[in-house]
């Protein structure tokens, strides 16, 4: 096929635009996915804003997509025309013992391995290319665009939730601070995966009324109360899991002043913070973990409750002409749910 089609390609440090270029074909081995829908993460602002850039530029940018699969490269097989996909964003080596069980998001080679968005071009744009079958999860009748947060967001808050699961027992509490894009999926996962009492944190109080409508037990507003009141909560236990998807100095300050015993505090939010580690800092047998992403089972699995109805998450559909304006909004905190690029809007 030949012709152009769309992108939004980051040219430089902080410079982004929408461009046309070539419609990529697949080289063998590869598929070409007409693009269904593609998520804004807060995550992309770092990307766009380093200094020096991460990846090569210009690129393509967008790791959390889905789309239709349109053209298949030389010796693909079992990826059918015309249907529905979900891309797997963190692709490894697949070579390693950790890629070999699905979870390339540990790759050994990491990070050396570009990944989808990442490093190769990702999937704001008509079209995208991934390298390999392996890294497409069958979307079955999920509508493509509500199901692309499910590619990122919800593929992170399934596997910091799972991580933690032993934990989240009858009488736990779990909160969560940040309850945007990947908040409001947390909630939902912690919801269909365990009996813990779900406390969400949010400066946004629509935000919390937002966390309260898809299962939150508690919403309360960050301010210099909230620390205490999450002790009340808990009968001055402290929280089991604590999910920070801001990742600031003052939630992780946070985080750490409710943490329970034994708990366990999952720092997913890229906001820059320094958790400060001493031993009489932290709660007795606590730990602090970095999850990123999750393995291709695991993102089965968040396919698998969206298609039992037992997530959703909240999607704003835009177009190219509004990327620039969410990407403000959810920088300034206001964007409530996951703001979706639709090419074919």
């Amino acid at each position: 096929m030949a012709g152009t089609m769309r992108a939004y390609r980051m040219m430089g440090t902080g410079e982004t635009r929408v461009v046309e270029i070539p419609v990529p074909e697949p080289g063998p081995g590869q598929v070409r996915l007409r693009t269904a829908g593609a998520g804004l993460c807060h995550s992309d602002l770092v990307v766009i804003h380093a200094d020096p850039p991460f990846f090569p530029v210009p690129s393509t940018v967008g790791h959390e997509a889905t789309g239709w699969a349109d053209r298949l490269g030389e010796g693909v097989e079992g990826i059918e025309i015309g249907a529905a996909y979900g891309i797997y964003f963190p692709w490894g080596c697949g070579q390693c013992a950790p890629c070999a069980d699905g979870a390339e998001n540990v790759c050994h080679q990491a990070p050396m391995v570009p990944g989808f968005g990442c490093g190769v071009d990702g999937g704001m744009a008509d079209y995208v290319i991934v390298d390999d079958p392996r890294h497409l999860i069958p979307l079955g009748d999920l509508d493509p665009v509500d199901a692309a947060p499910l590619m990122c967001a919800g593929i992170t808050t399934y596997h910091a939730v799972d991580k933690a699961r032993p934990l989240l027992g009858p009488g736990s509490s779990a909160v969560v601070i940040g309850v945007g894009g990947l908040g409001h999926l947390a909630i939902q996962i912690l919801k269909a995966l365990t009996p813990a009492r779900i406390i969400g944190v949010d400066r946004n109080r629509e935000k919390l009324d937002h966390a309260l409508s898809v299962g939150a037990d508690e919403a309360l507003l960050a301010d210099d109360g909230t620390a205490a009141a999450i002790r009340a909560m808990t009968g001055g236990l402290g929280a089991a899991l604590v999910i920070d998807l801001v990742g600031n100095d003052a939630t992780l300050a946070l985080a750490q002043s409710v943490l329970a015993m034994g708990g366990q505090l999952q720092i997913v939010g890229v906001g820059g913070g320094t958790l400060p580690l001493r031993f009489h800092e932290m709660p007795r047998d606590a730990s602090v973990s970095v999850p990123y992403a999750g393995s291709t089972p695991e993102l089965r699995a968040v396919v698998g409750l969206a298609q039992e109805d037992r997530i959703h998450a909240g999607v704003i559909r835009i177009g190219f002409d509004q990327i620039d304006a969410c990407y403000q909004e959810m920088e300034a905190g206001r964007l409530q749910g996951r703001a979706v690029l639709v090419p074919g809007a």
